[in-house]
Order: structure tokens, then sequence, then C-alpha cells
């Protein structure tokens, strides 16, 4: 056992399919198994690297689908089967979150714990660290559901906002209410009144109140897993998940219990935050030529090209004239070339090659 505080618990949540990433991120290889900045670590590393800087390495739990076994332990050597929790369908995220809870709550009845995103993009991580710490230590002491809520940088409509009790002067703010993705001008006036931050989808609390509080807004979810607590952490466990898990509701935390209840607290977040959830999201991220094209991987000859994302396989000469803001992806048997500003229709796209060319495109 390292010298971190043994309460300290991770679920780090690696279950999507990243469907916006195509055709890098695939339903076999999601984008979380990727290094999609180049920076020679996947994003699914890059963020246990980062909880491990707090949270002792073993009690980082990765929560993900059946078909994604094999690549945690590829890309995480170390961790074991014990910190493996698989989803045997996708059911959102409520009902993992419950379930990893109990199996954790069996094995530390004191545990804290964070439930963080594998794809998240964070520059300073001992600021994360460190927000991440006050709320464990606000959350070993009180009933509280905390989450961390991102500075909003501009009306964006891509996000849920959370609102939060203007009057307050500590750091940890009472949760007013979540606000669900809104339209330009309601975006506007968020931003405008000041007491709004992007739902990031970061949640601490202790083991004790996140399950008090599935036992309170969600009872019958509840009554679900619970029934299966003799067997938690025992060889019987993955009968017991096989033959309940697809009986749970397809419900999000948010949905389930965070817009349902009264003791939500958030810390407005001091480190620099990108949910990588789209093309345009890496590109921001990304250093980018005197043109303003950001690459990854490729060797380029680049001529009248402006704004562009351009990514392949490592060393693939790619040859671009007259594109301004088009995402550029070569992948395998799949090329994509596509205007940025049209990025949300991607998953339509994957759709219709999928319907034309086959499920094994997508």
């Amino acid at each position: 056992m390292d010298s971190k505080n043994s309460n300290y618990y991770a679920i780090l949540m690696a279950g999507g399919v990243g469907s916006r990433f195509w055709p890098v991120s695939t339903q076999d290889f999601p984008k979380q198994f990727h290094d999609m900045l180049g920076t020679g670590d996947t994003l699914i590393q890059k963020t246990f690297n980062r909880l491990a800087q707090l949270i002792p390495e073993e009690n980082i739990f990765i929560l993900t689908n059946e078909r994604y076994n094999d690549l945690v332990f590829e890309q995480l050597p170390n961790v074991t089967k014990r910190q493996v929790v698989l989803e045997p369908a996708m059911r959102n995220t409520a009902p993992c979150i419950l379930y990893a809870a109990l199996k954790i709550q069996k094995e530390n009845k004191d545990a804290v714990m964070i439930v963080a995103p594998s794809d998240h993009w964070i520059e300073d991580e001992e600021a994360f660290s460190n927000n991440v710490k006050t709320a464990f230590e606000y959350c070993e002491s009180n009933d509280a559901l905390m989450t961390l809520g991102i500075t909003p940088t501009f009306p964006n409509t891509g996000y849920g906002y959370i609102e939060y009790d203007k009057s307050a002067t500590t750091e940890i703010k009472q949760v007013s209410q979540f606000r669900e993705k809104p339209d330009y001008e309601t975006a506007k006036s968020f931003i405008d009144q000041g007491n709004f931050l992007w739902n990031a989808g970061i949640f601490m609390w202790s083991a004790k109140s996140v399950i008090s509080a599935f036992k309170n807004n969600q009872p019958k979810l509840y009554q679900l897993f619970e029934s299966g607590y003799s067997v938690y952490n025992t060889e019987f466990e993955d009968d017991f998940i096989r033959d309940n898990y697809e009986k749970a509701e397809n419900i999000s935390v948010d949905y389930a219990l965070m817009e349902k209840s009264d003791n939500v607290y958030v810390i407005p977040a001091t480190f620099d935050w990108n949910d990588l959830g789209t093309w345009g999201s890496l590109y921001d991220k990304l250093d980018k030529d005197d043109n303003a094209n950001a690459v990854v991987n490729a060797k380029t000859l680049l001529e009248d090209a402006h704004g562009n994302m351009i990514r392949s396989k490592a060393d693939k000469i790619i040859v671009v004239d007259g594109l301004k803001d088009y995402i550029i992806v070569d992948k395998d048997e799949v090329l994509l070339i596509f205007p940025k500003e049209k990025e949300q229709d991607i998953k339509k796209v994957l759709q219709n090659v999928k319907a034309n060319f086959g499920e094994e495109y997508g």
C-alpha cells in the first residue's frame, strides 16, 4: 500500500464509444484507448496517471464495457482483475456508478471517491488534485454530493450548466439547479449572470452518501443492485451481474441523483479543461502551425491550407492544397474529409457508412 490516503478511491469511466471521433474512434476501439493528442499516452493512461497522483493506484477502479476488458489490461498492465468493473450491457452512468459504489463500500465503509471520465484533457494536474482533495475532505465529514464545475469561457450550447447560489462566498458552493444544454441566447444569459458553470461530469462523494442518495431517489435501482451485496467482491459476483445488470433502467447519474437531491455542492475548478468530445475540441488543444493547422502523426505538405485538423497514422505523407477549416482523418480503410463547422454531423455520417458499407466500418 503506498502512502496516499487509503480511503481515497476513483471510478474511472471508460465505457463510451466516442462516435464523434470516427473514424479513429470505433465501437471496437473507442477514443479513450487512443493517443488522441499525440503525446505518447492514450487518454485512459493519462487519466489513470492523473488520478494516481492523489489516489492509491490499487484504489482506482476502471468501469467499462465487457468488450473493452482486454484493451484495459493491455493499456494499464499494472491493474488487477479486482479493479476492472465490467458492464455486460450499456445502461448509462447511474447503474454502473451504483454498482461500483456498493463494491467499494463493501471493501471500505469509509471510502470517498471521485467519478471521472476517461477522455478529458486537463492541463494543470496539481490544481485538479487540489480541487479533488478539497472535495474529499468535505465529503468525509458531510453528507454531500459534489461536482467540479468549469468556469465558462464562451456561451457553449453543447454542455449542461450548473447554477449555484450567488451569495456563496466560500470555495464550496451549494447548487441551485442543473440546467440542460441551452440555446445560444440562454447560454449567453447564463454567462452574464456569473453564477453558472459547465457541467464536466466529474463527481465526488462518500460511498455512504451516494448509496443513500440512490436509496432515496432511485429505490428500484438501489434494490436491484443491493440484492447482490452479499456476493460482491467474491467469485459469484460475475454471475449475479450477468443475470441482473440488463434489468437496470438506462439512466444518467445527473438525472437519477444530482437533479433530484438537495445536498449537491460544486467547486468551480481552478484548472483548464476540455472534454475532448469532438475533432474541433481536440483541434483547440493541439499546437498549430503558422496557418492554424493542427497535425497529429502525419508528415504534411500544406499549400493555401488554413485551420485544418489533420490526423493519420505515424509518418503518412498528407498533401493539402486549398482547404480551409476541414477535418482530414486517415485511418486504415477510411478517409474522412469533412468541414469542421459540421462536425456534430459525424455521428450521422457514421450511421450512413454502416448502413451502406457494413458495421465493421464503425
